[in-house]
């Protein structure tokens, strides 16, 4: 009877950190679509509370406080576009320098403004958070960006100034994370402006090659 009774309390734990696990993850995934679409400062909890069906207190449950929620949300975004830019790296080891800085562009891309609110919040909230928040992602967001700076270093070839390869990496990731703004999939083409970034980097004359 006792071991009958200690499966059930299992069985019911598990139920329950199932049901939690669940909870959580919507909250996330909901509060990476509001700021997206609101932004950080205009994030409310209530709001939040009320789009997953929760009362405002139990958020708590989950989260002690906004800016904590907001960490999570951001830390996932950088995490999920740093996994898919790799994974598509990986699947063109063999491809030269410039074709997988192309595929890393337009991976990007796509993750950015098609496939992932926690990607696009990320890059629209994270000049609004505090600053105790933007130091909790400094370790994952320069992991991405190193990234990066392989790329572009492999890209530029050897001998490049280091200064010129830090820059290359403010103007390229300038204009894939600028068009969280101004985006319009009715007008505009993911493909063609991945196109016209590519065609700028391969210019002869651009930044001095």
């Amino acid at each position: 009877m006792n071991a009958d009774r200690a499966t059930e309390r299992a069985a019911g734990g598990g139920r329950q950190r199932v049901k939690a696990e669940a909870a959580r993850a919507e909250i996330l995934a909901t509060a990476a679509r509001m700021m997206r679409r609101a932004g950080y400062s205009e994030m409310s909890l209530r709001d939040l509370a009320a789009e997953v069906n929760m009362k405002a207190g139990s958020l708590y449950y989950h989260f002690t406080s906004k800016d904590e929620l907001a960490a999570e949300v951001m830390r996932i975004g950088v995490e999920a576009i740093e996994a898919v830019v790799r994974k598509g790296l990986a699947d063109a080891a063999d491809h030269s320098p410039a074709e997988r800085l192309s595929i890393a562009i337009r991976i990007h891309l796509e993750t950015l403004l098609e496939k992932s609110d926690f990607v696009s919040s990320h890059i629209r909230c994270y000049p609004f958070v505090p600053e105790t928040v933007r130091e909790q992602l400094r370790d994952v967001r320069r992991s991405y960006d190193q990234l990066w700076v392989e790329l572009i270093r492999d890209f530029l070839g050897a001998g490049v100034p280091n200064e010129t390869v830090r820059y290359l990496r403010f103007v390229l990731i300038g204009a894939l994370n600028g068009s969280v703004e101004w985006f319009n999939p009715n007008r505009d083409s993911i493909s063609d402006y991945a196109r016209m970034i590519e065609k700028l980097l391969t210019n002869p004359s651009f930044i001095g090659r």
